[in-house]
């Protein structure tokens, strides 16, 4: 019987998710192992003989199969960002094009992200991040010139120059087409609705976090509410479904075409940021199987998801804090999320409420390995803000959108338009400055290595006690229903 089961033939499907989610661990290995290009020769032997194999006394191949793909393609990149070591410590001047949306740090700083970096007409690989003082016009899609000290990198940064000086600025014609369509739009709906509860609208709407004055900002944060501001998936996912419902009556096709351009318009509008490549690429696969009538099981999408997002970008896996957030949230809502109402409910579908509810506590237990390492705190108030908020998101968008397309049709009376839409939204302001205002809305946390492996051991041993409990099958969650 034991060696039936060892023999037993695996779905490729899995076989594949396997493979990704070692070479994604493999990338981040690349850190610490280099290893040549040649290596690549034996990982597609070893891949090959899995795949057609796929058994499971076979499956050790995959695992090293991506472990090798993952690091020879890390050390690739690794080796092409040396180019940045002779700079170290040298006043240089860098041309580089904004990359995501200039962010203001607490002492005042722009922070600007610039890829398409050139030194002295020469091409140079990887993203670097700069600070200058005082304010700057460049915008996402601007091609600037940046004169400091260069730093070593940091995370996927490949260089850093803090206090640098902005030598001039070009605003290529036409530009980065989705920021211009959104800043446009975000002046008309500025016109109905006043600051601050403006900037968190258009936050909602278009995920443009920059805008948001500092202390919004911070008290979003320490109430757990910052996921629902930047460009997330939870903005996309909200936009996602309203398009599929809305069209689905009519036909599939129909349906998959409004939200294929749902996410494709969204994400030309926030930029390609780690959680938005996820969350795009999440909600197209999702999209297809369900127009096909198949399902993508979680633990077989997560993997392969980020192991896209990594081939495209493997500076994710060395350190990008959105990155890993956006993939936890990812699977507290597909994995967690749904374990918990399944024990605790049965098999009666949430209402929106308790969805919410239910979304919420699983996402914030699967951050918790991630935020608390990173910033040394930890929310106590962030489940009752987000009960509080959450769930009127929805309607929070639909008023902001229509005020700016009132602004933009019929300007006289956008005022009185807006009053639903700012009234709601002085709401969820109010209720995230009390809550972060609170003595007790954040604790300070140092913890060890072990206590935070120890809280993993602990989640994962919890699900999967709830999974054999209930025998809940995950293959049917779908994120776009």
């Amino acid at each position: 019987m034991q060696l039936w089961r060892l023999r037993q033939r695996i779905h490729v499907s899995w076989v594949i998710a396997l493979g990704c989610l070692f070479f994604v661990v493999g990338v981040w290995l690349a850190q610490y192992v280099p290893l040549s290009a040649w290596w690549m020769v034996a990982a597609g032997l070893l891949a090959v003989f899995g795949v057609w194999r796929r058994q499971v006394f076979i499956l050790p191949c995959i695992v090293v199969a991506g472990l090798l793909f993952g690091i020879c393609y890390g050390s690739i990149i690794s080796k092409g960002l040396a180019v940045y070591k002779p700079l170290i410590g040298a006043q240089v001047r860098l041309e580089g094009t904004v990359k995501q949306d200039p962010s203001t740090t607490a002492k005042g700083l722009v922070v600007l992200q610039l890829d398409h970096v050139r030194y002295e007409s020469k091409d140079m690989p990887g993203v670097i991040w700069v600070s200058v003082l005082g304010d700057s016009e460049a915008k996402r899609g601007d091609i600037v010139v940046v004169s400091g000290k260069a730093t070593t990198g940091f995370g996927t940064m490949a260089l850093t120059m803090f206090m640098a000086k902005i030598v001039s600025v070009r605003y290529p014609q036409p530009g980065d087409i989705g920021r211009v369509v959104r800043d446009w739009f975000a002046e008309a709906i500025r016109k109905g609705i006043p600051e601050p509860e403006a900037s968190l609208g258009i936050g909602y709407l278009t995920g443009q976090k920059s805008a948001l004055p500092p202390d919004l900002a911070t008290a979003l944060q320490i109430a757990g509410l910052t996921h629902i501001i930047v460009a997330s998936g939870y903005n996309l996912t909200i936009l996602v479904r309203l398009a599929r419902r809305a069209f689905v009556k009519i036909s599939k096709f129909l349906a998959v075409f409004s939200s294929g351009i749902m996410i494709m318009g969204f994400i030309a509008m926030t930029g390609l940021s780690p959680s938005m490549t996820r969350a795009g690429l999440v909600s197209g696969l999702s999209l297809l199987t369900w127009y096909y009538g198949r399902k993508f099981h979680p633990f077989v999408l997560l993997p392969f998801a980020a192991a896209i997002t990594v081939l495209f970008q493997p500076s994710y896996a060395w350190g990008d804090l959105g990155w890993q957030l956006s993939f936890a949230a990812f699977a507290a809502v597909m994995i967690v999320g749904p374990l918990f109402q399944n024990y605790f409910f049965g098999e009666k579908k949430p209402g929106v409420i308790r969805q919410v509810l239910g979304e919420t506590v699983a996402a914030y237990v699967m951050t918790i390995p991630i935020v608390v390492p990173a910033f040394g705190v930890l929310s106590n108030v962030a489940i009752p803000a987000n009960l509080l908020i959450v769930p009127l998101v929805p309607l929070a968008m639909l008023l902001t959108f229509i005020v700016g397309v009132t602004a933009l049709a019929i300007p006289p009376i956008v005022t009185y338009v807006g009053l639903p839409a700012n009234w709601l939204l002085e709401y969820m302001t109010f209720t995230a400055q009390y809550l972060a205002g609170l003595p007790w809305a954040q604790t300070k946390v140092n913890p060890t290595w072990w206590m935070i492996a120890a809280y993993i051991v602990a989640l994962v041993t919890i699900c999967v006690y709830m999974q054999r409990k209930t025998k809940f099958s995950l293959r049917g969650v779908n994120i776009v229903e």
